[in-house]
């Protein structure tokens, strides 16, 4: 294990414990629509690392899901990361513009739809569209 590993690790070790909220699901190929015919409301994340306006709705995203369990037990959260899946056949399929795309779909149907807004209130009218 290298120094780095080993730092990362035991970050993640220390501030686990403090984490309440559950970690957005990482994307493979085939998750979203195994979730949506399990009967689920999927929220997915169009995400990355390098993305200032991806972060402020990840931070966003992370508030308003401490502030009300509700949307942990009634959404699953999805991240895609763009730059790995941004020009797949999902985003292809959903016509996914962007990075810092947020879709909310149950079975068949997208309920609404963020791009590029990290305002509170609109993310929050998005997820409320869930419950």
């Amino acid at each position: 294990m290298n120094r780095r590993d080993f730092m990362l690790l035991t970050g993640a070790t220390v501030t686990l414990p403090s984490v309440t909220w559950a970690k957005a699901m990482a994307y493979t190929p085939g998750l979203v629509k195994e979730k949506l015919a399990a009967g689920e409301t999927v929220l997915i994340d169009y995400t990355a690392t390098w993305c200032s306006t991806c972060r402020a709705q990840g931070r966003t995203l992370t508030k308003l899901k401490e502030a009300n369990s509700a949307y942990e037990e009634n959404i699953t959260f999805i991240d895609i990361d763009w730059d790995q899946f941004g020009r797949g056949d999902l985003a292809q399929e959903l016509k996914i513009p962007r990075r810092s795309t947020l879709v909310l779909l149950r079975g068949d149907q997208e309920l609404g739809r963020i791009v590029a807004d990290t305002r509170e209130s609109n993310i929050k009218a998005l997820l409320d569209r869930a419950l």
